[in-house]
């Protein structure tokens, strides 16, 4: 591999992983906005915007460089409990990860920043900065509600007026040309190493030692004047390959047992730390390791429980409470179990996922080829054989297309974002309530549905929902709820966007297409059917154009991006009191499970998620609907569409059914509660589908979604289920 591909290849996964980070800091500040005190979360983003800024040094991205350290060294005092986090702050943040990512994009395509760029770098930088400035008066408001809070929140300070410094090495820093000591030596120069303490608890067995790797860990206390920024600065060339933690003087004794939760030693290094810090004496602690091995013999559960020895004589010190301990304990478990997480998580290259999932598709086939060939032959033990395969097969199916399954609830996240800027451009008031984030769809529908999925929240802001003094006005609350709820609904997902703002107003939107010709005049239209003409395209009720809706443009997008994923959307509105619109998706575009029927000699597939049950089209049912397309279905009205005639494939008069000869069966569909009957030849049975898109010569085709291989080679069409609703 030329260094030239190696390059693009590292290009390509900084800009997967800054895409990622960009995201995760987002969610994060989000997040932060209802728990401001949640050190873990200030934590999880000071490491985000860390990680971008050192995989952007070693591109030599500088604008993001320069810009994301100004951003660091702000969370880095939000962290260190410096600055309390307020909305002014984050919304800073906000504006910034926004920018981050746009110089992300600039770099990427290697083009200079433009002039409204720069212009909001600077901005940016100069709010920034004011937060670094210790004569701010912005800063100073800032540092002294955080030291107020964490005073309340941590008790008394430890009587240490020492740097408190634990670094632990990654192996790979020695094979990357860097000497730790080297570090120390140069530490010593901005201040003087009281005590430093080597641990050992990473080193392996001696048979399974790299002697290239580095195992070791520190822990120092340093006398020094320097701020905090300079002794993190002794570290930089080696940031990428270690763990750095710095306390200040006189830190809490919560802020030491925060600084065990992220390291990676057992919990009773608590106790070394306290020791180091001052807070208890080297008899106390000998005294306290003595009576947790006793504990340890009665029962582990000592280990983790509140009323260990360390527990409580923290406790009775009166440096911490109980809630402290309990959140320690608690923060550890969760840190344990992430990191447990990201060692089962492998990131795998879209591309390769897609092969994998066309080569399923063609071993579906082959199964199907092969199951045919058998039943021709007879043979029982052939039989047999194939009947295992293809339970093998299906399970590789499953898991499969598992692999691009991904919760809906990261998607739906993301509008958090959107629905807090639209308030505040607005002047509403909006709670966004997220349902059902854990259910599964492939990543691909997930792409695709996401863009129409943003208008549509959009919409409801804009045009459905109301101001807080209006509903005060209508006795409503003055905040108003904006709903996102995804589930599993016979065999696909169902996601509704629902609100309980002015609802749709059915006169307004009559008057309005009839103004755009879009209907004659008094034409009746059903309910369903005035709500469709919102999709129409260019149609529009907005009375003024904002920069949100208005321009008539958008939903008919919707429509169309949804219907291309064999989808369907549905409106359901009450004036005054809110809208829902609930769009019906299939599971997955690759492999679908399909009831294949025959009709005229040709073959077609339905999705087996919408087929209700098949009965035959006997004399008795026909005579009785006196020729129509309808038949009484055990006291049901179901109209019924007869396929030949669709696709005229055969005479379509009403005497058809006199002429045909043999048997003729209803397929009764559901779909989106709609119910209807399709009118088929010949009952094949299930069928395994790989869906083959059609090529532009087909584009004309209606009622056709795709095309799919049989096990003979042959082709057969699936059919579009809500085009054929429609049809009914």
């Amino acid at each position: 591999m030329s260094q030239d591909d190696s390059m693009n290849e590292g290009l390509q996964a900084f800009a997967e992983e800054s895409k990622e980070l960009i995201e995760l800091s987002e969610s994060t500040l989000l997040k932060l906005e209802e728990e401001p005190d949640n050190h873990d979360l200030i934590g999880e983003l000071f490491r985000s915007i860390h990680t971008i800024k050192g995989a952007s040094g070693i591109f030599g991205f500088n604008d993001v460089v320069d810009f994301t350290h100004v951003a660091e060294s702000v969370m880095g005092r939000i962290r260190d409990k410096e600055l309390g986090l307020n909305e002014t702050l984050t919304s800073i943040f906000l504006e910034s990860v926004d920018h981050i990512s746009l110089l992300i994009t600039h770099a990427l395509s290697d083009k200079e920043l433009s002039e409204d760029v720069r212009k909001k770098n600077e901005l940016l930088l100069a709010q920034l900065n004011k937060y670094l400035d210790p004569s701010s008066t912005e800063a100073k408001v800032e540092e002294v509600s955080a030291t107020t809070d964490s005073e309340d929140a941590s008790g008394p300070p430890v009587a240490n007026d020492y740097w408190h410094i634990s670094i632990r090495f990654d192996q790979s820093v020695l094979q990357n040309g860097m000497d730790p000591l080297s570090f120390f030596r140069y530490l010593n120069m901005i201040g003087d190493i009281v005590t430093m303490t080597t641990l050992t608890d990473g080193l392996p067995e001696l048979e399974t030692m790299n002697p290239e790797n580095c195992y070791l860990g520190y822990e120092i206390d340093l006398k020094s004047a320097a701020s905090k920024q300079e002794i993190a600065k002794v570290f930089e060339f080696v940031e990428e390959d270690c763990s750095l933690h710095i306390l200040p003087p006189r830190s809490s004794i919560s802020e030491y047992m925060a600084l065990i939760d992220e390291l990676p030693e057992d919990n009773y290094r608590i106790g070394e730390i306290l020791l180091k810090a001052g807070a208890i004496t080297q008899q106390e602690l000998s005294e306290i390791l003595c009576e947790q091995d006793e504990l340890r013999q009665d029962s582990n559960e000592h280990d983790d429980n509140t009323n260990s020895a360390l527990g409580k004589l923290a406790i009775e010190k009166g440096m911490v409470n109980t809630p402290v301990i309990d959140s320690a304990v608690e923060k550890q478990k969760k840190i344990q179990s992430e990191k447990a997480q990201q060692q089962q998580t492998l990131r795998i290259d879209a591309g390769k996922l897609s092969h994998l999932i066309n080569l399923v598709g063609e071993l579906v086939i082959a199964s199907a080829d092969i199951n045919s060939q058998a039943n021709v032959i007879q043979n029982s033990k052939l039989s047999e054989s194939t009947e295992n395969f293809t339970r093998l097969v299906d399970e590789i199916r499953g898991a499969s297309l598992g692999l691009r399954m991904v919760q809906i609830g990261d998607t739906f996240s993301r509008y958090k974002r959107v629905v807090r800027d639209l308030c505040k451009e607005f002047d509403k008031k909006i709670e966004l309530v997220i349902e059902g984030g854990e259910t599964e769809l492939d990543k691909t529908v997930i792409e695709k549905i996401s863009d129409p999925l943003l208008h549509m929240v959009r919409n409801a802001i804009d045009h459905g929902i109301e101001l807080p003094e209006d509903r005060l006005k209508l006795g409503k609350q003055e905040t108003a709820t904006l709903r996102l709820k995804a589930y599993h609904e016979s065999g696909s997902i169902a996601i509704e966007i629902s609100d309980d703002g002015r609802g749709l107003n059915k006169q307004k939107i009559l008057a309005k297409a009839e103004q755009q010709g879009l209907l004659k005049l008094n034409q009746p239209l059903s309910e369903q059917e005035i709500y469709r003409l919102i999709f129409e395209p260019g149609f529009s009720t907005a009375e003024k154009v904002s920069a949100v809706s208005g321009r008539g443009v958008g939903m008919d997008v919707v429509r169309r991006n949804i219907e291309d994923l064999r989808g369907q959307i549905n409106v359901e509105s009450l004036a005054g009191k809110g809208s829902k619109f609930t769009i019906r998706l299939p599971l997955t575009l690759a492999i679908i499970d399909g009831f294949h029927v025959n009709v005229s000699g040709n073959s077609y597939i339905i999705p087996l998620g919408v087929v209700d049950e098949c009965i035959e089209l006997s004399t008795q049912l026909y005579d009785a609907a006196n020729g129509s397309n309808y038949i009484n279905l055990r006291g049901e009205v179901l109209p019924y569409v007869r396929m030949s005639k669709v696709f005229s494939e055969a005479d379509g008069s009403k005497d058809h059914f006199r002429q045909n000869s043999h048997r003729e069966n209803i397929v009764v569909v559901n779909s989106a509660g709609q119910k209807a009957g399709l009118v088929v030849d010949e009952l094949l049975g299930e069928q395994q589908a790989v869906i083959k898109p059609l090529g532009k010569i087909f584009e004309h085709l209606t009622c056709i979604s795709g095309a799919t291989i049989l096990g003979g080679g042959d082709i057969a069409m699936i059919l579009d289920v809500p085009q054929l609703l429609n049809l009914s």
